[in-house]
């Protein structure tokens, strides 16, 4: 199921989800979205719903560091172990062979953009966006068509959903776009739902 897509500027993260739920053979739009903010994050998940209700509603999201080059690391390490415990707790989380899992989702914070694995890697695309889910793919090659455009973020982004909900069964519109800014004087992030188009 699902087209989740990132895409930032260095200053603006905007996350864009859409909302299928697929089950055997049968897809249908779902109004719990997949795209949200949690505390200074915004976050955009595949996987499982009941992973993203718990990264939404139960997970105790960790003060980011103010140190640029700091970030990475503790996204590697301070973020991880958090959203690993709090998968742990709400009991969705699973070991293979010794090995955690969890799942796949994006992450937007003071300007950057993160893809976590279901292993827990935490990786930084050096081309400033990242899609995950069914139809990935398909969101990548429209994020990269688009590239040079002058488009907005948010139409970018809408694009890519877009382009992905025409060629995958396993993902439907109506389409949750969220975004969030480093604020230039304070360091912090404004998070704002951007309406779909």
């Amino acid at each position: 199921m699902t087209a989740i897509v990132g895409i930032t500027d260095g200053r603006t993260v905007v996350i864009a989800g859409d909302s299928a739920g697929v089950g055997g053979g049968v897809t249908q739009p779902r109004l719990d979205a997949k795209v949200f903010t949690n505390g200074p994050y915004v976050i955009g998940y595949t996987s499982s719903f009941r992973m993203g209700q718990i990264l939404r509603y139960a997970f105790k999201a960790p003060v980011p560091p103010e140190d640029d080059e700091g970030l990475h690391a503790f996204m590697c390490t301070g973020f991880i172990n958090s959203v690993r415990e709090g998968l742990k707790d709400g009991g969705w989380a699973s070991k293979n062979n010794e090995q955690e899992e969890g799942g796949s989702f994006l992450v937007g914070v003071r300007g950057r953009l993160f893809e976590i694995g279901e292993d827990y890697q935490v990786g930084e695309l050096a081309d400033g966006y990242s899609a995950v889910g069914c139809a990935a793919e398909i969101a990548l090659g429209a994020l990269h068509a688009t590239g040079d455009t002058g488009m907005s973020l948010e139409a970018r982004a809408t694009a890519a959903l877009e382009a992905a909900a025409h060629f995958s069964t396993g993902v439907r519109p109506p389409f949750t776009i969220v975004g969030t800014t480093r604020s230039e004087t304070d360091g912090h992030p404004d998070s704002e739902d951007v309406p779909s188009p």
